[in-house]
């Protein structure tokens, strides 16, 4: 793939940038069974799921910067000052048709964006979600509750140039750090969630939950859970660091307890959606829990062990404590799957009790060295 924003040195995000796709897929999986190889001799490696090249990012994370006048979505260069990359080739299209509108918006709201060096202005970033269907989420990350008004004003015309955006809010971001967000949200529309189909699943994605940037690509990770959750066909699941339930719910069957544990409410609230929609019976709410907790404290504090645990942890893995639970207590099956195959042997190095048996490479992140590998373990 070729970046001009890239050639001309102003992103360097994607470090593989012009490199071959089939080299950089290639690349990824040697990775993979290098580090992950001494774990289990025997390891059945699947073939890995390739992803597009360009335009597989369904979740745009844009610094807005420059002047109120002429916005630009990008990043920050190294003086603090807004770079322009509206026409980045990995964004999702229909993302990228939004951005015109949205460029626009932000003038006739009068956001004027924060300039870092100076610590003045109010809006920080644009973060915009594209679900399979094309709706879009939209969320303003100002700095106080005085520029809410501001965008709710320009809500009607910006629903009117672009009708297919279901979700709008205003997040407040006060302070002078180095975060995406902050921790208030003002929904202003009626809507709140929006609907994300995976595979056979509508997830339901609140403003603050977590969703892969990458759909085809989490489609194939599900669905490769599933089949194997389905071959092993246990009664009872855990699914840990769950989200806003995708693992848990394509895994689900009319028989099986599931228990989703995450620590963000947001997430749990988007899971408890789209589990009510799929099974909507008070029986299979009793019968597919989520939980709002930290996944650790929740392992260490069960009187009882599922018989398959699901682990989809953040890049720096399962850390020391939930690793020696599975080490000591965990069930006779794990599917971890990790977007850090470093942290993910480390973490097998922690559980000499298991054995890898099965492994494939995903390439959630196509034109950088990160991907996703989902791993069974066995108990030995």
């Amino acid at each position: 793939m070729q970046c001009d924003y890239f050639d001309a040195g102003l992103c360097r995000s994607c470090t593989l940038m012009g490199q071959p796709y089939a080299q950089q897929l290639t690349e990824k999986e040697a990775l993979a069974r290098r580090l992950l190889t001494p774990f289990g001799a025997d390891v059945h490696w699947l073939a890995p799921g390739a992803s597009a090249e360009r335009g597989f990012r369904a979740k745009a994370k844009m610094v807005v910067g420059r002047t109120v006048a002429a916005p630009t979505l990008g990043i920050l260069d190294g003086a603090g000052h807004g770079v322009d990359l509206r026409h980045c080739g990995i964004i999702a299209p229909g993302i990228l048709a939004a951005f015109p509108a949205l460029i626009e918006a932000i003038t006739r709201a009068g956001l004027d964006p924060y300039d870092v060096p100076s610590r003045t202005g109010e809006l920080k970033h644009l973060i915009v979600t594209e679900a399979p269907s094309g709706a879009l989420m939209v969320r303003f990350v100002v700095r106080s509750e005085g520029s809410v008004a501001r965008v709710r004003a320009v809500l009607p015309w910006l629903r009117d140039v672009l009708p297919h955006v279901r979700v709008v809010t205003a997040n407040i971001h006060p302070e002078h750090k180095a975060v995406l967000e902050g921790e208030v949200e003002h929904v202003l529309t009626e809507e709140a969630v929006l609907p994300f189909a995976v595979n056979d699943l509508e997830l339901q994605v609140r403003p603050q939950s977590f969703v892969q940037t990458n759909t085809a690509i989490a489609a194939a990770l599900y669905a490769q859970a599933r089949e194997w959750v389905d071959e092993l066909d246990p009664a009872s699941v855990w699914d840990l660091y769950c989200g806003v339930g995708g693992f848990a719910l394509q895994t689900a069957s009319s028989a099986r307890e599931v228990v989703g544990v995450e620590a963000a409410p947001d997430a749990v609230a988007s899971a408890e959606l789209a589990r009510d929609a799929r099974y909507p019976a008070e029986s299979d709410r009793q019968r597919i829990r989520f939980i709002a907790a930290d996944a650790t404290a929740f392992a260490l504090a069960a009187t009882e062990v599922p018989e398959l645990v699901i682990v989809n942890p953040p890049r720096r893995g399962l850390g020391n404590e939930l690793a020696e639970w599975l080490q000591a207590r965990g069930p006779r099956h794990v599917i971890y799957s990790s977007c850090n195959a470093e942290s993910l042997a480390r973490d097998l190095a922690a559980m000499p009790a298991y054995r890898l048996r099965r492994a494939r490479v995903l390439d959630m992140f196509p034109q950088s060295t990160h991907f996703e590998v989902i791993t069974l373990l066995e108990r030995t």
